[in-house]
């Protein structure tokens, strides 16, 4: 029985003779003792934030944006939050939110937020984008920013997509990739022309593509066959090529067939072949998890073959295994490491001692996982009040983020 109901019974009864009262007050009596005894050591005695985060909407996936959240409550429904200056929320203002505000009524499948703006798949597999637009981001065919979502051409068959600092790329069900907005480093993997695409273009004529991940200024990508391919911007190897430089097309990244995953930060990146987690790039604030400046070719982290989820942006990584820990490294300026510290790491840290992150995972300059149990915590920079606690404290360690 929910608070708001037992209210009006205590009203409706309120002129009740007091052998009434006493009866239903051992009634109520029993009722807490009843559930006392059903709800076991999980529930039992637990205080009103407990309470509260018991009933909160589990969530199924989350992004971190430059300064902002997005996350997907598994009734579908799109949650976001933090800073809002391009209209990146959604929700039709600039204004910040430092707690989360449900955008629209729709439900959606898939979410990602770049440095201003965010994109989205809906269930009906229609591709929506909102935010800054000065790239042409959006792929709505211009460059006016938007603060609420705009349909990303016609077509139905989005799955799944990737939103960078200034470009965006999105796999269709049929395999196919599309990529849209700033062009400068080839980063839309079409070659060096044109320099600004306000509509999605696709790249090359494969389509067995699986996921895509687009970083600053280069993107990576998997196929179904299990090999990795990059281009754009590698001036610090993070195309993993074995050069420096630029490559206007997709480019396959060595031989090996077996990449399940790949994740672009700023200007690093990172991927799992066969449980084994591997980076590549600038090595500026360990983020790549190995010793020296930087690496052109993809280096192994440790020797553990147990990773199965990465994520990078940013100069930070963090990675879950299989057995649910949760760990992360490079910069930590802002606590977006998770280890109660602001030293950045160049060797992956446990955040917490939790074994239940199974779920989701992004990092930024701040980041957010998923528990087993559908729970969202974030930690590190709150500047735009993007950890959704209500403030704008810097955190160095997970709280968990409750949606309405």
């Amino acid at each position: 029985m929910s608070g708001h109901q037992d209210g009006r019974l205590r009203t409706r009864w309120r002129r009740a003779t007091r052998l009434l009262a006493a009866a239903a007050a051992l009634c109520t009596g029993s009722v807490v003792l009843t559930a006392a005894l059903t709800a076991g050591p999980a529930t039992a005695g637990v205080g009103p934030a407990q309470r509260v985060a018991l009933a909160a909407p589990a969530v199924t996936s989350v992004t971190t944006g430059g300064a902002h959240t997005c996350a997907i409550s598994a009734d579908g429904g799109l949650w976001c939050w933090g800073s809002n200056y391009g209209g990146q929320l959604g929700d039709g203002t600039t204004t910040n939110r430092s707690t989360p505000a449900r955008i629209g009524a729709a439900t959606w499948t898939a979410v990602d937020g770049g440095s201003g703006h965010t994109c989205g798949v809906r269930t009906d597999g229609t591709l929506w984008c909102w935010g800054s637009n000065f790239r042409g981001q959006l792929g709505d065919g211009t460059t006016t920013s938007r603060s609420v979502p705009v349909q990303v051409g016609a077509a139905t068959t989005w799955a799944r997509v990737s939103a960078g600092p200034a470009h965006t790329c999105a796999v269709r069900t049929d395999g196919t990739l599309w990529c849209w907005g700033f062009n400068r480093t080839a980063q839309l993997g079409v070659g060096d022309d044109p320099y600004v695409a306000t509509t999605p273009l696709r790249v090359g004529t494969a389509s067995n593509w699986a996921s895509v991940s687009t970083g600053f200024a280069h993107t990576c990508a998997v196929r179904t066959d299990g090999t990795l391919w990059c281009w754009g911007l590698s001036s610090d190897g993070q195309l993993g090529l074995g050069t420096l430089g630029s490559q206007t097309t997709p480019a396959q990244v060595g031989t090996a067939a077996d990449w399940s995953a790949v994740t672009a930060g700023y200007a690093h990146t990172c991927g799992i072949r066969s449980g084994a987690l591997w980076c590549w790039g600038e090595n500026g604030y360990g983020q790549l998890a190995v010793s020296g400046s930087y690496r052109t070719t993809p280096v192994q982290v440790g020797t553990a073959t147990t990773w199965s989820r990465v994520a990078a942006s940013g100069d930070a990584s963090c990675a879950s295994r299989t057995d649910g820990s949760l760990w992360c490294w490079g910069k930590n300026a802002s606590g977006q490491v998770g280890d109660g510290t602001t030293t950045h790491r160049s060797a992956p840290v446990q955040v917490g001692t939790a074994t239940t992150w199974t779920g989701g995972l992004a990092v930024a300059d701040h980041g957010c996982g998923i528990r087993t149990d559908g729970g969202l915590w974030c930690w590190g920079d709150n500047s735009g009040g993007q950890l959704g606690d209500g403030t704008t404290v810097q955190r160095p360690t997970p709280a968990q983020v409750i949606l309405p």
